[in-house]
This record gives C-alpha cells, sequence and structure tokens, in this order.
C-alpha cells in the first residue's frame, strides 16, 4: 500500500507524546464522567425517582459550585 492519503483527503497531523498522552487523559474522565451519569440514569429507571426529602436542592449544588469556581480563581469577585 501507498503512504499516500487518497486523492481528497488530506494527511493527519500526528501529536507530540506528552499532547497525545493529554488527549487520552481527557477521554478516559469524559468517559468516566458520561458512565457515572449512564449509572444515575439507569438507576432512575431501575428504581424510579428517589424523594424529595432526600434531595438536594439545585440552588444549593449551584451556589456550592459558584463557591468552588471562585475558590480557584480567587482575583474574580
Amino acid at each position: 500500500m501507498s503512504e499516500q492519503s487518497a486523492p481528497g483527503t488530506a494527511a493527519r497531523q500526528q501529536l507530540e507524546p506528552a499532547a497525545a498522552e493529554a488527549v487520552r487523559a481527557y477521554a478516559a474522565r469524559a468517559r468516566a464522567t458520561a458512565d457515572r451519569l449512564a449509572a444515575v440514569l439507569e438507576d432512575i429507571a431501575e428504581n424510579g425517582l428517589p424523594p424529595v426529602e432526600g434531595c438536594t436542592p439545585w440552588e444549593e449544588l449551584r451556589e456550592a459550585h459558584l463557591t468552588r469556581l471562585a475558590a480557584q480563581r480567587p482575583g474574580t469577585a
């Protein structure tokens, strides 16, 4: 087989090893997040929604997340 690309297709640019490893790490984190979400959705499908009394209101979750973000960037108000 030829090393040349087929007409009309561009050759892919290879990544540096460190960049390729960073992309793989990002893909692994994204896959883990998707797996956790899928597990939660499967649990809801199997067992129904949890009782409201056992849930955290979204406003509290939002404020906690915003607090974490602000702590990561102390220069922002």
